[in-house]
């Protein structure tokens, strides 16, 4: 069984968008490596990190529908 994953890079105040941008690709690079699949990349800008989730609400209510979706874990 093949993994799938759904990879999220968070921009805050002290990082530029390309710095999150290339910490993604990285990501994707190992994941792909290790024989993840992977779904979908993609970033968000927040001032700082939601405590519980990380993420935003917006990005997180599209994220349980791509994982309802795709399958990932």
């Amino acid at each position: 069984v093949i993994e799938k994953a759904i990879l999220i890079g968070l921009s805050h105040f002290k990082q530029t968008t390309s710095k999150t941008q290339e910490y993604l690709e990285e990501l994707d690079f190992l994941a792909r490596t290790a024989g993840i699949e992977v779904i979908r990349s993609f970033t968000q800008k927040l001032d700082r990190p939601d405590p519980k989730t990380f993420i935003g609400k917006g990005k997180l209510e599209e994220l349980k529908e791509l994982v309802e979706a795709t399958g990932a874990e």
